[in-house]
């Protein structure tokens, strides 16, 4: 199996209403400090519909881009449940998956 495959298997994981950031998917796949790579992948991702890349955030709790535009991605996750304000999850720690 290829990383990027091994990264949107693991996203499958997160369940809707949570969110995971892109170092902590990073460190579920064995990857250290790959949190450029997992955003390079999330990019790519070439089912946004099954895989849900928009529930992966900076460790900041910024939203982060999205292939799709940011306004995309934010409603995407409020219509999840996430309060979002000024582009940061609300209440970011209680959301967060633990892989």
């Amino acid at each position: 199996m290829n990383l990027e495959h091994k990264v949107y298997k693991k996203l499958l994981d997160v369940p809707k209403g949570q969110i995971t950031t892109y170092g902590d998917l990073a460190k579920a796949v064995g990857l250290k400090n790959g949190q450029r790579i997992i955003g390079k992948i999330m990019n790519k991702n070439p089912y946004p519909v099954l895989v849900p890349c928009h529930r992966v955030v900076m460790s900041t709790g910024k939203i982060g881009g999205y292939a799709y535009g940011e306004h995309v991605k934010t409603k995407m996750l409020s219509d999840e449940g996430m309060e979002i304000i000024n582009g940061s999850i609300e209440n970011f720690e209680k959301k967060l998956f633990k892989f």
